[in-house]
């Protein structure tokens, strides 16, 4: 009898396994995919399909004022005629894992620490590590990101409000602008929006409205409302937003859009969809405000050195050095000396301007600079396929020659750094095709006639000063 009483309370391993299994994963709302832990309780309906209270109370709102069907509001496809051809086209894993949470979630909640915010100095090193030159543009973001989070903290220390400084790069293409800020938010450990800003328009208008750059920051911090609170949107291409000129149609993606932007910019209150880049009837929304948000804006701003040379030449005209107003033809970093005056000549209207206090421009990239990018950050160009060939045991190497001739068709193509790799790519693919086929090899040198394509790249036999040159037969 006893025997028996102990095999009937006896659990199966199988199932202390599954329940073990199951408490690691959570329940995922069918409509906004958000997981238990952010929507809260599901409610369950046949199927197992689970469906949050907000998704719920918003399919209610609208059959009650659009009388919309009931299939269309869970977005089931239209040949669903009833419940039981659901199932074999609900997803079988509606569950997904749940994030550990540390064992003092108090210290992980706790806000901005001014303490913790890295000094000025400390934010120019490390951007030393990853993007070579642009000192200036360096020094002013590094003080300008300092002072933001400052500004966060002292917000809840005292009455003294610290206005907003956000941010305004100006520099051509390929300088740097957007692989400066994807640094600066991972030294930081913030969450990173970057938008296109040929993509906004006016709100009620084809394209996206200037609340989805905060919805993108959202889904960034992992629909984290108080992470996304302190994170950084990079808005590029600012220059595509200019005022347009000579026109007598609405402009919905030039000024409409500079005057949408102004009160993200300044601090407000957005109501954004969670889970989602637009607004719905089907997705909940929740309140971000943008006070302590950083707003990064860059451009390149084609034709502004022009506006720049004029208003330089005016000024050379007067006195003794008129005979000088050519002098800033040639001149290869004329955006250096760009005022406010400049931009809203070029279609920047002053409110978005004095939204945007810090101003300052990148230099174009030279051909020494072009070298020094190839192979003399942390994470250069060159390193990462010298690692690539490192793991089959062969050593890559470029002479000096071969760098020049890099820089050099970087600089014919006018689209700075981001031509490198392009070029790169384009020489390396017949090296990294060939070089598995012979596990002798154990070194190979890029030359320039490589990569001008009149000559071949010279390897080196593993034990052995022999050498021969690559790819010669197939040449």
């Amino acid at each position: 009898m006893s025997d028996d009483i102990k095999d009937k309370d006896k659990v199966p391993e199988n199932i202390d396994k599954d329940n073990k299994n199951h408490d690691d994963y959570e329940e995922v709302c069918y409509i906004c995919r958000r997981p238990e832990s952010k929507a809260g309780k599901m409610m369950r309906i046949p199927n197992n399909i689970c469906i949050c209270s907000d998704c719920m109370q918003k399919t209610f709102d609208t059959i009650n004022s659009n009388g919309m069907p009931y299939m269309d509001l869970l977005g089931f496809p239209p040949n669903m005629m009833n419940m039981n051809t659901i199932q074999k086209d609900v997803p079988k894993n509606q569950k997904l894992k749940k994030k550990k949470i540390e064992e003092e979630p108090e210290e992980t909640s706790k806000a901005f620490d001014i303490k913790n915010v890295p000094s000025p100095h400390v934010i120019k090193g490390k951007l030393d590590d990853y993007v070579v030159g642009q000192e200036h543009a360096k020094k002013v973001l590094s003080v300008a990101v300092y002072n933001h989070y400052k500004r966060v903290v002292t917000g809840t220390m005292d009455d003294i409000e610290i206005e907003k400084s956000n941010v305004l790069m100006i520099g051509p293409t390929g300088s740097g602008k957007t692989f400066l800020v994807k640094t600066l938010a991972k030294l930081l450990d913030v969450p990173l929006a970057i938008t296109d800003a040929t993509s906004l328009t006016e709100a009620g208008y084809i394209g996206d409205d200037v609340e989805s750059v905060v919805s993108k920051l959202l889904a960034a911090a992992d629909n984290d409302v108080e992470k996304a609170e302190e994170g950084i949107i990079f808005i590029d291409e600012i220059d595509k937003i200019a005022k347009k000129k000579n026109t007598n149609n609405r402009d919905v993606s030039g000024e409409s859009v500079q005057q949408g932007l102004l009160k993200l910019l300044e601090g407000s209150e957005v109501e954004v969809p969670v889970g989602a880049t637009s607004k719905n009837a089907m997705v909940p929304l929740t309140t971000v405000n943008t006070r302590n948000i950083l707003f990064i804006c860059g451009g390149a701003f084609p034709d502004l050195d022009s506006i720049i040379k004029t208003r330089l030449n005016k000024q050379s005209s007067i006195g003794f050095s008129a005979d000088l107003k050519d002098k800033y033809d040639e001149d290869p970093n004329l955006l250096l000396k760009v005022t406010v005056e400049d931009l809203r000549e070029y279609g920047m209207i002053p409110e978005f301007l004095g939204r945007l206090p810090i101003m300052f421009s990148l230099e174009g990239l030279n051909k020494e600079m072009l070298i020094k990018i190839l192979n003399e950050p942390k994470n250069a160009i060159l390193k990462q396929y010298q690692k690539l060939l490192a793991l089959d045991e062969v050593c890559l190497e470029f002479d000096d020659g071969a760098m020049e001739a890099i820089a050099e068709k970087a600089m014919e193509k006018k689209t700075g750094a981001r031509a490198l790799r392009a070029i790169i790519e384009d020489f390396m693919l017949d090296i990294m095709y060939e070089i598995p086929k012979d596990i002798n090899i154990g070194k190979v040198t890029i030359t320039r006639d490589y990569i001008e394509k009149k000559g071949v790249p010279q390897i080196e036999m593993r034990g052995s000063g022999y050498k021969k040159l690559l790819l010669e037969s197939s040449n």
